[in-house]
C-alpha cells in the first residue's frame, strides 16, 4: 500500500460543486456535502436504468447490474467478504430500527440486550422499544473521568442471556475512536453478536468489517460525501437468520432483499459507486497502484493527515481560550480523534454563538446533536447545549482561522456589551 500522503486540496475541492456558495462547511457530521460523481451516477440511473429489476427485458436488466454494482462497490468500501453482505435503506435509524425487527424471532422474553449511553438515539431506541417484548436492556456507562467506555464495566453486564451488545464507533460528540476489534473479540467471547454505529466514524477513516469482526455495522452515505441514504453491513450467514421484512414469499434466504422491503432505492443505492470513484482517485493520487481496496486505504491515509491538522488546529485554539471547556480529549493522540469536536463557553449561550456565526457564512451546529442521553449523562443541556466544529478533509486551514477570527470578534463584542450594561 502506499504511504499516506498530502491530497490535491484543489481537486478535492472541485469534486464538491455545494462548496462554491461562498459558506464555509463546518457542520459535516450533521451531513456533508455530495460529490461530484454520486450525483452523475444517479443521473446517470434516473436517465438510462429508471425501472423495475427483475424484468427480462433490456433496460430492467441494466438496473438490475447497476444495483450490483452499487452493492459491489459498497462491499470494497467496508471489505465486506461479498456485495449480498450489503443492506441499503433511508437512513441509520431506520436501518437499524429494521434490524431490531428483523431479530424479533431470535429473542425471547429475558433476553438481555446491552446499549452504551454514549451512542447517537439511532442506536438506542430501536433496541430500548424491545423491552415491550420483554427483551432486558442494559446500559453500558462511559467512564466520566476518561470519556471512555472500559470493557472492566462491560463485564459485569454481560451474562449467558446476552443477545447483543450495541455500540457507536466513534461518538458525535467526543469525537474520539472506539476500540471496536477489542470490544468484538470481548463480546464474541462471551457469546454475544455486536452492532456497530458508524457514522461518525466512517467519513474519516477507512472501514474494514472484517478486520473489526463484527457482525453489524451501519452508518449514513449523507454523511460520507453521497446522498439522503445509508447502509448496513450484515455477516451473511447472520442475514440469513434475520426475519424476512418483505413479503411472505421473500423466504429467509433472500439476503439481501428481505430486508430491503420495497426495494432499495435504486438511483440512491447507485450513487456508492460515485463514492469509490472519488476514493479510488485519491488513492491514485497519492501513488496507490494496486486494487480498489489497497486504493481506498490509500486515499483514508491522505484524509487522515489533512484531518488530523485540522483537529490540531481549532484543539490547540480552544485549549488557549481560559473561558472554553473541550468535551472529550483535548489532544488528538495517535489520530484516535475525528475532526468533530464540541465544547462551550462559560456562560455563554451556544445558539446565540451559533447565530451570530451563520451572519459570518460559516455552518455549524449547537445543541445534543440527537446524543441526548450523553449530554444529559454529562450534564450539557443547559446554555443550549454544546456548539459542535465538525470538519472532512475538504475543509482547509483557511477555512479554520477564519472561523476563530470570526469566534474572536463574536466573544469580544458580547463581552463588551455584557461590561456596558
Amino acid at each position: 500500500m502506499a504511504t499516506a500522503s498530502t491530497l490535491n486540496l484543489d481537486y478535492v475541492r472541485s469534486q464538491f460543486p455545494g462548496l462554491d456558495r461562498g459558506w464555509t462547511f463546518f457542520d459535516n457530521a450533521g451531513g456533508s456535502q455530495i460529490v461530484k460523481g454520486a450525483v452523475e451516477r444517479i443521473n446517470t440511473f434516473l436517465y438510462e436504468k429508471n425501472v423495475q429489476i427483475g424484468g427480462s427485458y433490456e433496460v430492467s436488466q441494466a438496473a438490475a447490474a447497476a444495483l450490483y454494482e452499487a452493492r459491489t462497490a459498497a462491499m470494497h468500501l467496508v471489505n465486506a467478504s461479498r456485495p449480498e453482505e450489503i443492506v441499503f435503506g433511508n437512513s441509520t435509524t431506520a436501518l437499524i430500527q429494521n434490524l431490531a425487527r428483523a431479530m424479533h424471532g431470535q429473542l425471547s422474553a429475558g433476553d438481555e440486550i446491552i446499549i452504551t449511553v454514549a451512542d447517537h438515539e439511532s442506536n438506542i431506541g430501536p433496541w430500548d422499544r424491545l423491552q415491550e417484548r420483554g427483551v432486558i436492556l442494559k446500559i453500558w456507562p462511559l467512564d466520566k473521568k476518561t470519556l471512555t467506555l472500559e470493557l472492566v464495566d462491560l463485564e459485569p453486564l454481560m451474562s449467558a442471556r446476552t443477545k447483543l451488545v450495541c455500540v457507536t464507533h466513534c461518538s458525535n460528540i467526543l469525537g474520539s475512536i472506539n476500540p471496536i476489534r477489542e470490544i468484538a473479540d470481548f463480546v464474541h467471547a462471551r457469546g454475544a453478536k455486536i452492532c456497530v454505529d458508524a457514522v461518525a466514524y466512517a467519513p474519516h477513516r477507512a472501514v474494514d468489517v472484517q478486520a473489526f469482526d463484527v457482525d453489524y455495522y451501519v452508518f449514513s452515505l449523507y454523511k460520507t460525501y453521497g446522498p439522503h441514504y445509508a447502509l448496513m453491513y450484515g455477516r451473511y450467514d447472520l442475514l440469513l437468520e434475520l426475519d424476512t421484512l418483505y413479503h411472505y414469499f421473500y423466504g429467509k434466504d433472500k439476503v439481501p432483499g428481505k430486508l430491503e422491503p420495497g426495494n432499495p432505492n435504486y438511483e440512491l443505492a447507485y450513487s456508492t459507486c460515485g463514492i469509490v470513484d472519488y476514493l479510488t482517485t485519491l488513492g491514485e493520487q497519492v501513488g496507490e497502484t494496486g486494487g480498489t481496496r489497497a486504493k481506498i486505504e490509500a486515499a483514508y491515509g491522505a484524509i487522515t493527515v489533512q484531518e488530523n491538522a485540522l483537529t490540531e488546529r481549532l484543539l490547540t485554539y480552544l485549549r488557549s481560550r481560559n473561558d472554553c471547556r473541550i468535551i472529550g480529549q483535548a489532544v488528538n493522540r495517535d489520530s484516535q480523534r475525528v475532526p468533530t469536536i464540541a465544547f462551550r463557553f462559560d456562560g455563554r449561550e451556544a445558539a446565540d454563538l451559533c447565530k451570530a456565526m451563520d451572519a459570518e457564512k460559516i455552518a455549524m451546529r449547537f445543541g445534543d446533536f440527537h446524543s441526548r442521553r450523553l449530554a444529559e449523562y454529562l450534564g450539557l443541556t443547559d446554555h443550549g447545549g454544546m456548539l459542535r466544529v465538525s470538519m472532512v478533509h475538504y475543509n482547509t486551514i483557511e477555512e479554520l482561522d477564519r472561523f476563530t477570527s470570526a469566534l474572536d470578534r463574536i466573544l469580544a463584542g458580547e463581552a463588551g456589551l455584557a461590561k456596558a450594561s
